[in-house]
């Protein structure tokens, strides 16, 4: 089954644009140009199911940035890639903070735009697996109070859930597996958002901000995802059981 994005775009030429190019890669597209639009698709448990939303920053009426913080207060999983005009690069930092995994700026080479959808995909997709497969669950992965369910992509602290984007699971699965590793901040960005992402360091930093408030009793003296002066940041806990 072809996956299914949801393109929320304004412009009719990008999105007739995007919406040909999403189909020549074999992917099912739905392409709405307002954020209210993409709200009504987005909610309710009729709502259909999306593997991605592709999200212009800049729309009419309800802006990019509040359908991403509306959409994250009930589904903190569905990838969510932004598109901004340069002149609102400042803009991207606040869609990173509420919840975005990606971003490209206008205008975009296809070719990358393309790249970045699929890492997102391959990162954050549907989950295709089963027993009948063939394939052995991996067992969670227990630091004291957290647990990081992979397989499930689930995470839980004290017993309650915790509901992270697709990117801060990546992150701190990333972590979970290498404890005591330092990674820089390249690393992080190589590791997680791949080698084509052109981003810069201030993405993993909030996202890393983020994931600490969402793990971390006390962010400010974090347990769990320190900071390695110099290098970048690395994951200490208790041993996993």
């Amino acid at each position: 089954m072809a996956y299914r994005i949801l393109c929320v775009e304004d412009n009719a030429e990008i999105g007739k644009l995007l919406t040909e190019s999403l189909a020549a890669a074999d992917y099912a597209c739905d392409w709405v140009r307002d954020g209210e639009a993409a709200l009504a698709l987005l909610a309710g448990d009729a709502a259909p199911r999306y593997d991605l939303v592709m999200l212009d920053l800049m729309l009419p009426g309800v802006d990019g940035l509040e359908v991403c913080r509306r959409l994250r207060r009930h589904d903190s999983l569905t990838p969510v890639l932004m598109v901004t005009a340069k002149a609102a690069i400042r803009d991207v930092v606040v869609g990173l903070e509420i919840g975005a995994d990606d971003y490209v700026t206008k205008p975009f080479a296809m070719p990358i735009l393309l790249a970045r959808v699929q890492a997102l995909l391959r990162r954050g997709g549907r989950q295709v697996a089963s027993v009948d497969d063939g394939i052995v669950a991996a067992p969670p992965l227990v630091y004291g109070p957290l647990v990081i369910d992979v397989d499930q992509h689930r995470v839980t602290l004290e017993g309650k859930p915790v509901q992270l984007t697709g990117k801060e699971f990546a992150l701190l699965t990333l972590f979970a597996r290498h404890p005591g590793h330092g990674f820089s901040r390249g690393e992080l960005l190589d590791r997680v958002w791949g080698e084509e992402f052109d981003g810069y360091d201030h993405t993993v930093n909030t996202h890393i901000n983020r994931l600490r408030g969402k793990i971390e009793a006390n962010p400010a003296r974090p347990r769990f995802i320190q900071t390695v002066w110099g290098v970048g940041y690395r994951f200490v806990g208790d041993e996993a059981s």
